[in-house]
């Protein structure tokens, strides 16, 4: 059965059904939206409890996106995943590849196409070489580099694409709304698609078998083509869809009210106010990862954090309170302006 993750979902409290394969993981699944308990209790580094609940305690799945960007060093994540997981907790890892698509269009002679919206979002547009270049990168090469890492330290992970058991669908895009010459135009194309329902009874199953998903794009389009998406939102789905946290790892501690001042990092976001602010500092590719922010926390995911890739043990560092944390409580629940058409690009 597959989620809407654009409106808001709820789950069962249903306990996981662990294996002799992977006994450590115990860790029932919450709530969608439901979030950490608030109780008293206290999260150690590591999202852990210290309030009597130890890890037992429920505790939502994290969700982490690493980014495709040159500067982002993935071997502090893939460590950092194997020690969330040996600690119980359920890990749903999301990837994009830009840089690798962009090197290899490169090698083939390509010049990659970039965009922007009229909201601001720099995305890539995807024609049909692209998107060729696309299936070959990420869910052949960069999914198996990655998948491999994360087995590599002891992690069972297992590579997945959007496509994979109708994991991520929705409607093909016929076009897409862009800004050349300060004028606004619509730059026809059908090779991506906007992701409205994920598959999160799999994503289920396999958490709960002692598995960690790790999911890339393309998406499956609803006329049964493979179509791409952006990465970030993908993951933003995924969060949504499983109630889970949300971590996007990047190449910067986080979102800066100057994107030129690491000093003026927006530690939290807590209010609708609060929240405009964030939308209008952020820049460039990091108006993507806010648009994901807005779409996961609207779907039930109970917190975002944008935070560096290249920090030491950067998830379990995002989750104790680095980069910038972003609560459900900054999105309001009513009617909010449709991101159709913001931005393709794979990050």
């Amino acid at each position: 059965m597959t989620r809407s993750y654009s409106h808001e979902t709820t789950m069962t409290d249903e306990h996981h059904t662990h294996d002799a394969r992977d006994a450590r993981r115990t860790t029932p699944a919450v709530a969608a939206g439901g979030g950490l308990r608030a109780d008293g209790g206290e999260k150690t580094a590591d999202g852990l409890r210290t309030d009597g609940g130890g890890a037992d305690a429920p505790r939502p799945p994290v969700v982490v996106k690493i980014g495709g960007a040159r500067a982002v060093d993935p071997e502090g994540a893939t460590g950092d995943i194997a020690t969330l997981v040996d600690r119980g907790r359920d890990v749903v890892v999301v990837h994009g590849g830009s840089t690798a698509v962009d090197d290899t269009l490169d090698a083939l002679g390509e010049e990659p196409t970039y965009v922007e919206t009229p909201g601001g979002v720099v995305g890539r547009f995807t024609d049909e070489r692209t998107m060729e270049v696309f299936s070959m990168v990420l869910p052949g090469k960069l999914n198996t580099d990655l998948t491999a890492a994360l087995r590599g330290t002891g992690v069972d992970a297992l590579g997945l694409s959007g496509v994979d058991g109708g994991l991520l669908t929705g409607p093909r895009k016929s076009a897409v709304r862009v800004v050349e010459d300060g004028k606004k135009k619509i730059k026809r194309g059908d090779h991506s698609g906007k992701i409205t329902d994920v598959n999160a009874d799999l994503l289920e199953t396999l958490l709960g078998d002692g598995y960690t998903p790790v999911v890339t794009v393309p998406m499956l389009a609803d006329d049964g083509v493979a179509v791409n998406a952006d990465a970030d939102r993908a993951a933003a789905a995924v969060a949504g869809a499983l109630g889970a946290e949300l971590v996007v790892l990047t190449d910067v501690e986080g979102v800066y009210a100057d994107p030129d001042d690491p000093s003026t990092l927006i530690g939290s976001v807590a209010t609708p106010e609060e929240f405009d602010g964030l939308k209008n500092a952020a820049d460039g590719f990091m108006r993507k990862k806010v648009m994901a922010a807005e779409e996961a926390l609207t779907a039930g995911a109970p917190t975002i954090v944008v935070a560096s890739a290249n920090a030491d043990a950067p998830i379990t560092a995002a989750l104790a309170g680095s980069g910038t944390h972003v609560a459900a409580s900054a999105v309001a629940t009513d009617d909010g302006e449709s991101t159709d058409a913001e931005g393709e690009a794979t990050g």
